[in-house]
């Protein structure tokens, strides 16, 4: 029996065992939370949006995590713990397209070095990847307390590639492709800046005509189809070094780098003319367009990209005004030329408002019945400085600034007002412009003009050229629908002169065709013209219209447009216009002329 206080060895045994036990357990139990924490840290690690790798101060890897290893399409083997960063870089480089040859070890670990370097220096850094399957890898380094350093990968592929998306757009046309007016513009004055001395480059500014027509009428998809050949077509002609733009509607331009001089330039304007005439093939149909270009030659008409494309814009501002389908390089004469336009427009819209604009009247005969049937408004203009100013030179210049919508609503309403005082039998033509179909509602402003006026709508003749329906047909022909549901007579004025002019008879029934002017003039010197003039009259009173030959102007052209079968003519032999007060006198002239013309008395 023990004494007190004596320890039992035995008690003492199982007092330690257990101690032991609850060291035990709680080892377990700590065991146990490192896993779970492990396992957590593994499936943390693991379900990051970034890859992510851990090296000690060894430049041996610490972890990693599955994303890193899918980044980088690494083998199991290098992703173990204790792989030496060296062995990583290697490999990587191998699979981007190095050879690991001796010199390319000696750049890894040249540049392995610097990595080291820059991470002792406390440094955070970043760093992109463009890896050979196309993705964008964006590291960052970050080092530890210790020596090491932790690597955060982020694939910034879709962000970068939206990022030059946008940047790009920011500079091109999506439709084309090409840059746009503001890169141009930036490109521009780059070429400008890199000019060698005695060195020379030309912008050419180019427009394509009749682009509204082929949008109108075959649709804005054949129209972007258009754009995107035109586009292609001057990649195509321009040297690699040369620069294409599309300004912005149907205006496109190009930076002729590294010229001799104008020669080289014109060369080139005239090329462009020639391929951008050729006929297009879009979406199942043909779309017939060409293209003016204006030219400036830098340093010879200007050393910055505002002076350059305003000179090339006046270059081109006189193709336009001198006949389409062609190209003009800028000369110093035209800034006088174009400012004079300017004034000339600035005091037309001046004469509109102080009503300085009128009407006069050239009558229209009928040689076979011996009758005045009717007569053509032509406006005029008496400049209070200039005199008289030819409607050649004002009408161009209101129809390109708008004010045709104006002055023809204008001249519709004064002559409706102005025939409704004549005798009964005698109608009036008035010209409606392209512009007033494109941009305006002629049908409800001859409405206006017929109800204002009381005129008879049958008296009211409204002629429009082929380059009219030409330029909006379908919106022109609803019109054109319009006013003959109203009882007003449609006239093709200048017929022969455009294009496509049988399809336009055929596609809508005008009361009468005028033949132009330039076939009546040669009929005495061409036996062609004779000829075309008797085969628009047979076809016209085939399909029951009625041919009107214009500009005649003596005996000889009236015997010859007489012998072809047309009886309606108007021109200079009958009668010069005249104001509506002196009408009733011009017809009293033609009856006298006809009667002279066919032997017979005159009756009236």
């Amino acid at each position: 029996m023990a004494r007190p206080n004596e320890t039992n060895p035995q008690d003492a045994n199982v007092a330690h065992d257990a101690g032991v036990a609850a060291d035990t357990l709680r080892l377990i139990e700590h065991t146990k939370k490192l896993s779970q924490l492990n396992s957590r840290f593994e499936v943390a690690l693991n379900n990051m949006a970034r890859g992510l790798s851990m090296f000690d101060a060894d430049r041996r890897l610490i972890v990693c995590n599955g994303l890193y290893r899918e980044i980088y399409d690494l083998p199991e083997e290098l992703t173990v713990p204790g792989t030496p960063f060296s062995k990583i870089v290697a490999y990587h480089s191998a699979k981007e397209g190095s050879a690991n040859s001796v010199d390319d070890l000696k750049r890894q670990q040249l540049w392995i070095e610097q990595h080291a370097t820059e991470l002792r220096h406390g440094k955070v850094f970043t760093h992109t990847q463009n890896l050979k399957n196309g993705r964008i890898i964006l590291v960052t380094n970050q080092p530890l307390e210790d020596g090491g350093w932790v690597d955060i990968q982020e694939d910034v592929t879709e962000k970068t590639l939206a990022q030059e998306r946008i940047a790009w757009l920011a500079r091109h046309c999506p439709l084309t492709e090409i840059a746009n007016r503001f890169h141009f513009r930036e490109m521009l004055d780059e070429e400008i800046q890199r000019l060698k001395p005695n060195g020379s480059l030309a912008v050419h500014l180019i427009d394509l005509d009749y682009f509204k027509q082929v949008n109108d009428t075959l649709g804005h998809a054949a129209g972007d189809a258009v754009l995107k050949a035109v586009a292609k077509r001057l990649r195509t002609t321009v040297r690699d070094n040369d620069l294409v733009g599309r300004l912005g509607g149907d205006e496109f331009a190009i930076i002729q780098t590294d010229i001799s001089g104008p020669e080289q330039a014109a060369s080139l304007a005239l090329r462009l003319v020639s391929v951008l005439n050729a006929p297009y093939r879009v979406l199942g149909a043909n779309a017939g367009l060409g293209a003016s270009i204006g030219v400036a030659i830098c340093p010879d008409h200007g050393a910055d990209p505002d002076t350059l494309l305003r000179r090339a814009d006046m270059a081109l501002y006189r193709v336009k005004t001198c006949g389409r389908g062609s190209s003009y390089i800028y000369h110093p004469e035209d800034e006088q030329l174009v400012n004079e336009r300017i004034e000339l427009q600035a005091d037309l819209a001046e004469a509109l408002k102080k009503r300085q604009l009128s009407l006069h009247y050239q009558p229209i005969v009928d040689v076979e019945a011996g009758t005045v049937t009717g007569c053509e408004a032509l406006m005029r203009w008496q400049h209070p400085k200039l005199g008289m100013v030819p409607p050649s030179t004002f009408i161009p210049i209101a129809e390109r600034s708008g004010l045709i919508l104006a002055m023809g609503e204008w001249a519709l309403h004064q002559a409706c007002r102005d025939a409704a005082g004549w005798a009964p039998s005698i109608r009036v033509a008035v010209n409606i412009s392209a512009v007033q179909f494109d941009h305006g509602d002629p049908a409800a402003v001859v409405e206006e003009a017929l109800a204002a006026s009381g005129l008879a709508a049958d008296r009211l003749e409204v002629e429009i050229t082929e380059s009219t329906l030409l330029r909006c047909e379908t919106k022109t022909l609803q019109n054109l629908e319009r006013l003959r549901a109203r009882g007003v007579r449609l006239v093709l004025d200048d017929f022969g002169t455009g294009f496509a002019s049988l399809s336009y008879l055929r596609n809508f029934s005008f009361d009468k065709i005028k033949i132009d002017r330039s076939f009546v003039a040669d009929m005495a010197e061409r036996r062609d013209c004779m000829a075309i003039v008797g085969a628009v009259t047979g076809l016209a009173k085939t399909l029951g219209i009625g041919p009107v030959a214009e500009g005649i102007e003596d005996i000889e052209q009236l015997t010859g447009v007489s012998i072809a079968g047309c009886r309606e003519m108007q021109g200079f032999y009958f009668s010069r216009p005249v104001p509506s007060a002196d009408v009733e006198d011009a017809v009293a002239q033609c009856l006298t002329r006809i009667s002279e013309a066919s032997g017979k008395p005159n009756a009236g």
